[in-house]
Order: C-alpha cells, then structure tokens, then sequence
C-alpha cells in the first residue's frame, strides 16, 4: 500500500521550487491553506520579502500561489552556533585541510544542509590564527556573499590565545577579522592561560567596534562566570555564551547564583542538546546540556543551537533546529512551543536578528512543516518548505510506503499527506 505522493506548497504551473514570488520586484506569493500554531487556517501574501496580509484561507487576491494544506506555518528558525569550517569531516581521518577552497565548500554544504532543515539565517564561529591565518574566515565570508540569496551567513572570529606574549599575535588578527566582515567576536576564554584577560580584551575590542560577542565557555566555574557576567553588563549590541553544560554539574546553589549573575548583566546563553560543540575542550561525544529550566527560572535569556555537524565533536550531527526542540522538549526542559521559541525567536534575538511572526509587517523568514501544531512538527515533521526574504528556497518532502496489509483489519497508518491513496 504506497502513501501517496506528498503535495508540499505546489502552485498549479509548477512545482513548489517555482512558487518564488514575494521577493523585491517580484509578483505577490499567496501562501495558502495554512494552520497556524494558535488553531487557525489562513492565506498569507508576501511581498518585498515581507508578509503584506494574513487572512482567513480563500480571502486574499490571487498571485503565485503556493498549497500548504497540511501543514503548519512558523517562523523560520536561526543557527545561533554552528561551526561551518569544520562541518562535514568526521570521515576525514586526518587533520582538518584549512584551505579556501576546502573550507568553502564545506561552509556551503554545511549551510545548505541546515537551509533545508529551515534555518534561513546561520551564525558560524570561525577559528583565526595558528597555521590556518584568515584563511578559513575569508572563505566563509565568501561563502555569505556566494549564498546571500538562500540565507543569513554571519561569522564570529575565534582566536585561542589573547593574553601574554603569544596572544599578541591573535589579538592583533582579531583586529583584521572584524575588518574583513567577521561581525561578531568569540572564542573560549576557557582555553587561555588568563580567562579573565581574554574575556576584558574580546570585550574591549566588541566596544570599540561595535561588534556583538559571543563566547564558547563550559561554564562549570561559577567565580569565573560571575566576572564575565560583571564585565559584559550593558554592552551593546549584546554578549551571548554557551553551551554552559558545567552549569548542570554545579551545585543546585552555586548554578542558581551564577545564572542570577548572567539574568542581571543581560547575557544570553545558548545552549546545545545534541552535544558539545568540541571547542571548549571537554572532549567528544559530551551530551550534557546546560540546565535550561533553571536559567529560565533565573531570568536568563536561553537560546539553543545545533553546534557540530558531523565533525570530530559529533560524527552525526544533523544540524536541525527542529532536532534541537525536540530534544528541549523530550527531556522536559521546556514545553513543545518553548523549545521552538527557543530555536526560532530566541535564536533569531541572540544573533540581533529582526523579530518574525505570522503578521503583517514582519519580515517573511518562514518554515512550513507537515503536521498540526507545534509537538506533531517536532515529532514527525519530515517534509518541510522554507521561505526566506518572501520566496521558496527550500524543499524536502517526504514519502512513507507500507507493504499491502491483507486479512479484516485495518489500520489507520500515519502519513505524511493527509489525502487518501489507492491500495496498491
């Protein structure tokens, strides 16, 4: 018994690759038949790569029309931590090539992968110095300005050492990342012989050009967290750490004061459920998180990240905000609609994106994934359709077959199209 061919978003010349419209210049995209997350089904037109209408289904002026029947319209989600240069080579068995093209083509690989997922923007921690210099910076950026059609490709310098003599080099290097375009600045103070001399030079040098901060630590010393958090209140555009999987090894006192500390300067952590990134040198295959309900509870803004996509941190590491959720929500961190929150609206804030909703006015970064509500998206949510700047440019759909079931009972199988099909 064939399930039928699923119909994500089809206009009726085309596929749904073709149902483009809604970008600057282009004719109005009717996105019809959708649900929303509050029970309602709705057109939305985009166009000037922003929702012009949401009306009830039927109600809006034709124009490229697009067939979400089925499916649950959201905001896109973001990637608030991936590390595209050295995405893809857990099967390299050596050490990772930092050539140009090398890293380019693994950034773009590693940015479409999680494009397709429905991340229309990606923010990308790029190692600087040692051997590799700004080479694999540089082909990041290219690899931005090569995908900025597709999506939002920004990139964090990450020097390792910025204090004492050897740190000279590297902070001097940080100064020609942030010329180049790297837009905001990190690394693992963790890592540094003087974390906390690491921590005030990023800082300084975040102030001093405008740029945004955002920091890999473990997070499991609280006295070390407490002055991060006393040097980075108030600094604009904002200071952003993670994964912080340490803090749920603390002390339940000790983690309530140091996330206290980070709710009162305004830091914002991400988080990582599907494991540690490898870079703050906890060793691999680590799959603690960082105690989300407890920062929650203390007022800190939490965000969650994929991290490593299949690298030496995590050789299976898919890359998908909607894996992150689900795992927030498995686990009893958050409910279904918070830990989507989390990987949508919190990530886009982290990263100092503009806010997304299902209004008129917002700008038209959307996923529409089959199901009915939030938990049934981040369950069973294969087949979905991307839309950034107001045009399709992603698709996945996908097929589930079963063998004919002969004899007097029958099933009810779940599909991934809602229609019916004839037994096989």
């Amino acid at each position: 018994m064939p399930d039928n061919q699923p119909q994500p978003a089809r206009n009726p010349d085309g596929d749904a690759m073709s149902a483009s419209g809604g970008g600057p210049g282009e004719n109005p995209l009717v996105l019809c038949g959708a649900h929303l997350a509050d029970g309602r089904t709705v057109d939305v037109r985009l166009s000037g790569g922003r929702i012009e209408a949401v009306g009830t289904a039927g109600s809006l002026a034709p124009g490229v029309r697009c067939d979400l029947t089925g499916y649950l319209l959201l905001p896109a989600p973001a990637e608030p931590h991936a590390h595209c240069d050295t995405a893809l080579t857990a099967d390299g068995g050596g050490p990772v090539p930092y050539g140009t093209e090398e890293v380019l083509r693994r950034t773009t690989e590693a940015a479409l992968l999680q494009l397709g997922h429905g991340a229309t923007a990606l923010r990308s921690h790029v190692r600087i110095g040692d051997v590799a210099g700004l080479r694999a910076l540089e082909a990041v950026l290219q690899a931005r300005r090569a995908l900025r059609d597709l999506t939002d490709l920004s990139a964090v310098a990450v020097p390792r050492l910025l204090t004492g003599l050897a740190g000279a080099d590297g902070l001097a290097m940080l100064r020609d990342a942030v010329k180049m375009g790297a837009t905001a600045i990190g690394g693992c103070p963790d890592l540094d012989p003087d974390p906390a001399g690491y921590a005030e030079a990023v800082l300084g040098l975040a102030a001093e050009h405008g740029c945004a901060v955002d920091l890999h630590t473990d997070g499991d010393d609280p006295a070390r967290l407490g002055r991060l958090a006393a040097m980075a209140g108030g600094l604009r555009p904002g200071v952003a750490i993670g994964p912080c999987a340490g803090l749920a090894r603390l002390p339940y006192e000790l983690a309530v004061r140091a996330a206290e500390q980070l709710a009162a300067a305004g830091v914002t952590v991400i988080c990582l459920p599907q494991g540690d990134c490898g870079t703050v040198g906890q060793g691999r295959y680590r799959v603690s998180c960082a105690p989300v309900r407890l920062l929650r509870s203390a007022g800190v803004r939490v965000a969650a990240g994929s991290g490593a996509v299949r690298d030496a941190a995590n050789p299976v590491g898919r890359g998908d905000p909607l894996e992150a959720a689900f795992l927030l929500a498995s686990h009893g961190e958050l409910s279904p609609d918070q830990a989507y929150q989390a990987v949508s609206a919190r990530a886009r804030a982290a990263m100092g994106l503009a806010e997304v909703r299902v209004e008129a006015g917002f700008p038209a970064e959307l996923l529409a994934v089959r199901g009915g509500d939030v938990a049934g998206a981040l369950s069973l949510g294969y087949s979905r359709l991307v839309v950034h700047r107001g045009r399709v440019v992603a698709r996945t759909s996908a097929v589930r077959e079963y063998r004919h079931l002969s004899g007097s009972v029958a099933l009810d199988l779940p599909r991934q199209s809602p229609r019916n099909s004839d037994p096989a």
